[in-house]
């Protein structure tokens, strides 16, 4: 008996999966819990890679059915769709993407979707990382000083290192500055 699974990705772990489930169940698939796969995975990993995925892979038999909300689900990166997809046809798997409403991706019309739909998927990506590295050479640029703010400022550097040559110990001061032992010891050899 052919059996209906969902796959729900999200990339960040502040993000949910819940709306991925409600559009299934309101587009009428009743997917039971145990085949629900939902994890939290960037789409550029490719998809035989995610944890979530590859387990999928290993329960899905001929005949069954695969629900994804949209493409980008599977994966941002044109050609590891399609390859995905191509498996999954190869498997005697269905394909339902709900975005394209129903159209089986095994088919030449639903090929032709999907691609154009994946490239267009990595083609935002592409921009998005642009974007990004344009913005941080900016704030580098502007004298902005990236990454994490230290933990210590410069007095209290001085301090640790001052506490030190008086014979404190590191771990000691770390407690006393609520810091870890190697920001202690980083701090004493900045001059």
């Amino acid at each position: 008996m052919a059996r209906t699974f969902l796959y729900a990705r999200v990339s960040t772990a502040e993000q949910t999966t819940e709306n991925q489930l409600l559009e299934a169940r309101s587009a009428g698939f009743a997917v039971l819990p145990r085949h629900t796969i939902e994890e939290t995975v960037s789409g550029s990993v490719p998809a035989a890679e995610r944890p979530g995925f590859s387990k999928l892979l290993d329960r899905l038999d001929e005949g069954d059915k695969l629900v994804v909300t949209k493409l980008d689900r599977l994966g941002r990166n044109t050609t590891d769709v399609l390859t995905t997809i191509e498996r999954l046809a190869g498997l005697g798997i269905c394909v339902h993407c709900l975005a394209l409403k129903g159209v089986d991706l095994t088919s030449a019309s639903g090929k032709l979707h999907m691609t154009v739909l994946a490239a267009v998927s990595q083609f935002e990506r592409d921009l998005l990382i642009e974007r990004t590295h344009a913005g941080l050479a900016r704030a580098k640029a502007g004298g902005k000083k990236l990454g994490r703010k230290d933990a210590l400022s410069a007095v209290q550097k001085a301090e640790i290192r001052e506490k030190l040559a008086k014979g404190a110990t590191a771990r000691g001061l770390a407690k006393e500055y609520a810091v870890s032992h190697p920001t202690v010891l980083k701090a004493a050899h900045i001059d």
